[in-house]
């Protein structure tokens, strides 16, 4: 179940205020300044999907936001600029009706799409709830310990022709990306048997962890 993340409690108090809101970040864990902000992109969505990743003191800033285009259907493709440990979803929607129903979460899945969606089981998925404040629904890190892009996928909303995104972030750690040096060999004369078809390399696509 979601957490409510109200004023005035947790990190929203005057103490976490004053060491935190210098930065714009809210949270020590905020993982604002580690999102690749130019790459994020939205399918079937009227407006800029970076424009609702926000710093922390924009986050109720409701001039800014994300809508679904055709249908209240919406994907949401978020990069990192490394390696993150996820800890929490931030999520700030509505109004009433154009609420998501929920939010499916699948990480690692940098092109998934409509046309495959539906065949996929998400990692983890919540319940939103209709209100105008911020929320804040835990992940089960395990499952979101080693990641370099979330999609969100939002499969209905609460009544509404549109869905309506507010602001999107996420609490976690952060690890620089580790850029593995290329080794090439050179063979005499290929040898057909031992090169195996790599398994995902023929059309199809399979799912970490499934």
């Amino acid at each position: 179940m979601p957490h409510e993340h109200h004023q005035g409690c947790g990190h929203d108090s005057h103490d976490h205020d004053q060491d935190h809101d210098s930065a714009n970040l809210g949270f020590q864990d905020n993982l604002f300044t580690h999102i690749d902000r130019p790459n994020v992109v939205a399918l079937n969505a009227d407006g800029n999907a970076a424009d609702i990743i926000k710093p922390w003191h924009a986050r109720l800033d409701e001039a800014q936001y994300l809508e679904s285009d055709a249908d209240d259907q919406l994907i949401i493709r978020v990069p990192f600029t490394g390696t993150v440990r996820l800890r929490a979803l931030l999520l700030k929607a509505g109004p009433a009706g154009q609420t998501p129903a929920k939010i499916a979460l699948f990480p690692n899945a940098p092109n998934l799409d409509f046309n495959d969606i539906a065949d996929r089981t998400p990692t983890q998925e919540f319940v939103v709830p209709q209100n105008r404040e911020v929320g804040e629904y835990s992940v089960k890190t395990a499952k979101f310990s080693n990641v370099s892009s979330v999609t969100l996928f939002v499969p209905a909303s609460q009544g509404d022709d549109t869905t309506r995104i507010y602001y999107l972030g996420f609490l976690g750690t952060w690890t620089e990306a580790k850029h593995q040096p290329i080794i090439t060999v050179y063979e005499a004369q290929a040898n057909l048997a031992d090169h195996e078809k790599i398994q995902g390399m023929d059309g199809t696509w399979s799912s970490p962890g499934h």
